[in-house]
């Protein structure tokens, strides 16, 4: 038997107000939500496409940058998924045995840190380096992807605010240490057949 941690002792009480307002609102709020929760991180990757498409105008510098984006969000959620085996907490739906709107997940689906706030707080930061605005519309669009995991029962509240700072962090320091190499791995990559990936023409 694998041992896991109960991480209602945290915020248990937060999180089951959260579920039973779920429970309670109306049908095309969950509706919403859940599906959200399920296929909201789309839209960063469409961010991620825009922003990548518009940094080729702007110079192979700006492209780089924009390229490296989805892969500083696989880095993070590498970081993410290693502290969910390493801290192995149970998740909500199992530690309360509370109705949730989404399934709840089978034994050893750690809950701490939340994957997708993770990935969406890792997403927006990663866009706010290629464009302000895209990252200012996927700040947003992360933080209502923290709150949607909570609302359909997932995670408890300290493990979404977790992923966002995971994900945020590993975000920022990649993006930060990619900022000081990107202007060479631009005149690398425009000296080669992928040239087309980080220049119009």
């Amino acid at each position: 038997m694998i041992l896991a941690l109960d991480g209602s002792a945290v915020d248990g009480p937060a999180y089951t107000d959260v579920v039973n307002l779920a429970r309670d609102a109306p049908a095309w709020l969950d509706d919403s939500v859940s599906a959200w929760s399920t296929y909201g991180l789309a839209l960063f990757a469409a961010l991620m496409a825009i922003g990548w498409w518009r940094a080729r105008r702007t110079g192979a510098t700006a492209s780089v940058t924009a390229l490296a984006a989805p892969l500083v969000v696989v880095v993070a959620y590498g970081v993410d998924a290693a502290l969910k085996l390493l801290v192995r907490e149970d998740r909500p739906c199992r530690s309360l045995r509370v109705a949730t709107l989404e399934a709840c997940p089978a034994p050893g689906d750690w809950s701490f840190p939340s994957n997708h706030a993770a990935i969406a707080a890792a997403a927006a930061v990663a866009l706010l380096f290629v464009s302000r605005r895209l990252g200012a519309v996927a700040v947003a669009a992360a933080l209502a992807m923290a709150a949607s995991r909570v609302w359909v029962g997932a995670h408890f509240p300290h493990d979404v605010l977790a992923g966002v700072v995971v994900g945020a962090l590993a975000a920022l320091l990649a993006m930060s240490a990619l900022s000081r190499h990107a202007e060479a791995l631009a005149l690398l990559l425009t000296a080669t057949r992928l040239r087309p990936l980080v220049a119009a023409s």
